[in-house]
């Protein structure tokens, strides 16, 4: 199984701070974004290898902070960078034309755990990659969220007792149920060649979770409830407000500017 990152956006609502420095790289106390979350999945035994999808604007930096990385983490599993040759927000691919893009430069013919990189999360992936082994099927994350004007800026999933994926929305004025997707999916092998053709088959390409919802009408889905909750950095409000939570768990603050960002989901 790889990790595919997909970290090629521009992070315009995090300006001036991510002008000219990729959002995921950010720091966290004495981390980053992206290695709080690599870090847990270095420790899943199925894991290979890390692939982190860029922009050309900062292709140049993920490439010092993936060598860095292999220097100063001896147990990191390897990472790879893949440039998508865009240089500004508005020529962008957007994430699934993307995650197709590295599947194909790379010849992935594996399981992948696709994740964002924008996210930092009170619990582990291992269980994620568990429930897809035990279900044996793509899978998705979902959480639930009790405020429908939230569901209705997101995807939300209608699950059967078994928690298969009957339908997903995306966005929807009137939302089905109360279960929302975070930017997280595996999914297996057999399933890469119906994500290969998603966009000729009408997918949208901008949001990952474009794909999830193709998806759910073109294989079978299945969906793990998180166990805890996950910051969603979006914002200079909500970055900052990562800083002091995480802070406070015994992490010095980061000297990275006084800004703000981050928002709460459960």
């Amino acid at each position: 199984m790889k990790t595919i990152v997909i970290a090629a956006g521009y992070a315009t609502r995090l300006y001036p701070l991510t002008e000219n420095f990729p959002k995921p790289l950010l720091e966290i106390g004495e981390s980053t974004i992206l290695d709080r979350m690599l870090d847990d999945i270095d420790t899943i035994p199925e894991i290979s290898e890390h692939i982190v999808v860029t922009n050309h604007k900062f292709a140049g930096i993920f490439e010092g902070w993936a060598k860095k990385r292999a220097e100063s983490a001896t147990t990191a599993k390897p990472v790879r960078i893949l440039d998508d040759g865009t240089s500004t927000n508005e020529t962008r691919l957007g994430a699934v034309r993307d995650l197709i893009l590295t599947i194909e430069k790379f010849g992935v013919d594996e399981d992948i755990l696709v994740v964002a990189a924008d996210n930092i999360l009170d619990f582990s992936f291992k269980g994620f990659v568990e429930e897809f082994h035990r279900k044996g099927t793509s899978m998705i994350m979902c959480h639930h969220e009790p405020e429908v004007w939230k569901l209705q800026r997101t995807g939300v999933i209608e699950v059967d007792e078994d928690f298969r994926v009957l339908q997903m929305q995306e966005k929807p004025e009137v939302p089905v149920s109360h279960w929302a997707v975070p930017p997280f999916y595996i999914y297996r092998r057999e399933d890469l060649p119906i994500v290969r053709e998603a966009l000729s088959h009408g997918c949208g390409a901008d949001a990952p979770g474009n794909l999830a919802h193709y998806m759910t009408t073109a294989s079978v889905l299945h969906a793990w409830p998180m166990p805890a909750g996950r910051f969603d950095i979006g914002s200079l409000d909500t970055y900052e407000e990562a800083k002091k939570k995480y802070g406070a768990r015994g992490v010095a603050a980061s000297p990275v500017g006084n800004v703000k960002s981050l928002g709460w989901r459960k």
